[in-house]
């Protein structure tokens, strides 16, 4: 495509848009977290509010130019960045709490809100958002839309499906739409909300969404629990939940990623004995201080009953912040280890200890080294295979096949192929085994009648007919 458009797009913005080429801001966009990919965009916009994005869609489809939509670019599946170049229009300053609603538990947000900063302002008001990835200190509402974003409470709270009500969506030809109501029922007509969410800016933008919220649980109590097997760790998981128990969150760590948190942290205040190869970390919540206990009691037997060592209760917020920084530093840390792959697999919870002897199977078959850590919860184990000492060979030609061994396992499982990172670039050459020829005909045909251009975000998703 000739680049003779970049000039007329200069001159059909506002002035006041804020329209970039500049090399600092073209690599900034270039990059998420996924791996060492890389695909520069040929301009960045950056609108403010949703009339700006309805004119660069306007133009974008007059003149068949790509648009990805963009963000915080916290993304581990490369599904905002711009692979045919064109257009990467970010969001980031779109990036208001435009009505705390108290009375009917809602608020409006704009896509570019930082989720911590959503959490932190609703709280003040004695209101709860619990979806929580890892990123929520950088991570924005609209990229967890688009990769439907779950985190450690989605065992008890869901995942952002669960959370939105409605959203307003720029579609391919610039028209606006609203996809839902700001109602908590509603059987009108298709449900185009949940179309829209985890389909990774391919079928509209979105430029506000109306959230859900909940009355804040004040109380927690979190353990971190050791296990001298990490099958047995795992196998504790259904085990909990067969007592009864609903913990808000439990997450699972094979010892080597913690001992590279701890690395990255500097933080070795933690001591493992040396037979320990495995923790949970699980998490209750309540309205009041006295309902903690029993459910506590309720959960030490069950993990006796695995072999668990005495595990660490953490007293107060303090303790149990510290545990979850080391938690929530696990995927960074092992990015800096190591050239890497990560896989986020997910599975009825059940089968989460076949799941990991699959992948550690699969390991020694090819030679990789893999840490393996996740949300145990809801049988969502984020595999991260290391580079280490395997030639690029093996890496670029071997390892491929690797995985598709993992994610068949998975499918046999009963699982797929992402439990909350989405498809985006790196896991489309998987989605046959995930579903039919058929099955992938219909998104397609989805995906043409929202963008018959194909113009929103190519090359996601789906694999090539």
């Amino acid at each position: 495509m000739s680049k003779d458009w970049m000039n007329a797009l200069k001159k059909a913005m506002p002035a006041d848009l804020n329209v970039r080429i500049d090399e600092e801001t073209i690599q900034r966009e270039s990059r998420d977290e996924t791996e060492d990919l890389h695909f520069p965009p040929d301009v960045v916009i950056e609108p403010t509010k949703t009339s700006e994005v309805v004119t660069v869609m306007q133009w974008a489809s007059a003149h068949g130019v790509p648009v990805t939509a963009s963000g915080a670019r916290t993304g581990l599946s490369g599904g905002a960045l711009a692979i045919n170049g064109g257009i990467a229009l970010s969001m980031r300053r779109m990036n208001s709490i435009l009505e705390v609603d108290e009375r009917n538990l809602q608020v409006r947000v704009q896509p570019g809100v930082i989720v911590e900063n959503l959490q932190d302002a609703v709280a003040s008001k004695g209101l709860f958002y619990a979806v929580d990835p890892a990123s929520r200190g950088s991570c924005s509402i609209g990229g967890n839309i688009a990769e439907n974003s779950g985190g450690p409470r989605a065992v008890k709270y869901g995942v952002t499906k669960d959370w939105v009500l409605n959203l307003e969506v720029v579609l391919a030809d610039g028209s606006v739409i609203q996809t839902g109501a700001n109602t908590l029922k509603n059987s009108t007509g298709y449900n185009v909300t949940q179309l829209m969410i985890g389909s990774e800016g391919t079928l509209g933008i979105v430029t506000e969404a109306t959230l859900k919220l909940l009355p804040l649980p004040a109380f927690k109590a979190l353990l971190l629990v050791p296990f001298a097997s990490a099958e047995q760790a795992c196998e504790a998981v259904s085990a909990i939940f067969q007592s009864g128990v609903q913990p808000s969150a439990m997450e699972f760590m094979e010892r080597s990623a913690i001992e590279l948190a701890q690395k990255f942290t500097g933080d070795y205040s933690l001591q493992m004995e040396d037979e320990v190869q495995a923790h949970l970390l699980i998490e209750v919540d309540a309205f009041r201080a006295e309902d903690l206990l029993p459910q506590m009691e309720s959960i030490l037997p069950v993990l006796e009953m695995f072999g668990a060592k005495d595990p660490l209760f953490a007293e107060d917020a303090a303790a149990q912040e510290k545990l979850w920084f080391l938690r929530r530093r696990v995927g960074e840390a092992v990015k800096s280890a190591s050239v890497y792959k990560e896989e986020d697999t997910v599975v009825p919870r059940a089968k989460l200890p076949e799941l990991l002897l699959a992948v550690k199977t699969i390991g020694k078959t090819f030679g990789f080294e893999s840490i393996c850590y996740g949300h145990a919860g809801d049988g969502n184990l984020h595999v991260n295979i290391l580079k280490g000492d395997l030639t690029d060979h093996a890496w670029e030609a071997e390892l491929p096949n690797a995985i598709r061994m993992i994610f068949k396992s998975v499918v046999a499982m009963g699982g797929t192929l992402s439990g909350e990172h989405g498809i985006g670039w790196v896991q489309k050459p998987y989605m046959d085994i995930a579903f039919s020829p058929r099955h992938l005909q219909l998104m397609r045909g989805i995906k043409r009648v929202f963008d018959p251009q194909g113009i929103l975000n190519p090359q996601k998703i789906l694999p090539p007919e």
